[in-house]
């Protein structure tokens, strides 16, 4: 087993450093956020003092951070001084160019670096079965592998730096907008007097299915177990899926793209945050929309 530095340890960078632990490695983890250390403690990860700290010695660095002005912090002040033995995977959503440039000035000191989005949300960090799309040359993909794989599902490549984060942005894109059409859909049914749980029982087996619909129904009671039946608590905040629209936008505007979905939905999840809702899991939409 490895000696694994993982820095930020939130909703998902917790479970994911914990599956690691669990998988016998040495993961010494750094947050700022001193509840969020003394859960990774919990779970089996040596707490240190800093990000710094937490890469050296490192066979692999994971960092999982809001944005990517966090990850170029993280990668100038505190890992510098990573070996060229040391595989950097960034697992945060940023933006394309910010994962090319950081991936760029790594190799230019010799060290490997993958950009490495996941998806599935808390559950699936906690639970081990994240999917991981990975951008970067062959060889630092085989080096990330093993490491993606005790925290995930699925590990794929999806190309040179920089397209893990297109991927994930795409992903995303068709995420927020199949949510919105299924979240507009059960609200329209049931006004149309349809019971939500013969609607989902239709739509889940006939051209209307989608992820959204079938694994997570944004309407309490019905379908697996979902943040809707948690009030929307937990799950994938709505204000991280305005964060992801807001990037996927802005990479569609730098390659001339036309996306008026994704448009779209971007408009409506600023308002679901506008409202005070971007805390709450973004299948929580649908409260908005049947107020409309």
């Amino acid at each position: 087993m490895a000696r694994v530095g993982f820095i930020g340890l939130g909703n998902m960078g917790g479970g994911m450093a914990a599956n690691l632990a669990k998988k016998g490695h040495d993961v010494r983890a750094f947050d700022l956020s001193a509840e969020a250390m003394e859960r990774a403690k919990a779970a089996g990860c040596l707490p240190v003092a800093s990000a710094t700290e937490a890469a050296e010695g490192a066979e692999a660095v994971v960092t999982m951070l809001p944005a990517g002005r966090h990850v170029a912090q993280v990668y100038a002040e505190s890992l510098g001084g990573a070996a060229a033995s040391t595989i950097l995977i960034d697992c945060s959503t940023i933006d394309v160019a910010t994962a090319r440039e950081l991936a760029q000035g790594a190799a230019a000191r010799g060290v490997p670096a993958v950009d490495a989005p996941v998806s599935g949300g808390i559950a699936a960090a906690e639970g081990g079965t994240l999917t991981f799309m990975v951008g970067g040359s062959a060889e630092a993909f085989e080096l990330a592998r093993p490491f993606l794989e005790d925290m995930g599902k699925a590990v794929i490549h999806a190309g040179g730096n920089g397209a893990g984060q297109a991927a994930k942005l795409c992903n995303n894109l068709i995420l927020g907008s199949t949510m919105i059409a299924t979240c507009e859909a059960f609200v329209l049914a049931q006004r149309l007097g349809l019971d939500p749980q013969t609607f989902f029982d239709i739509s889940g087996q006939a051209t209307g299915q989608s992820w959204s619909m079938t694994s997570y129904c944004p309407v309490p009671g019905v379908g697996p177990v979902s943040p809707a039946d948690r009030d929307y608590r937990g799950g994938f905040a709505g204000a991280l899926m305005l964060k992801d629209l807001n990037l996927a936008m802005a990479a569609a505007e730098g390659v001339q793209a036309q996306v008026p979905m994704g448009e779209r939905a971007r408009e409506l999840y600023q308002a679901f945050a506008d409202a005070g809702q971007g805390g709450l899991d973004f299948s929580g939409i649908i409260r908005m929309l049947d107020r409309g």
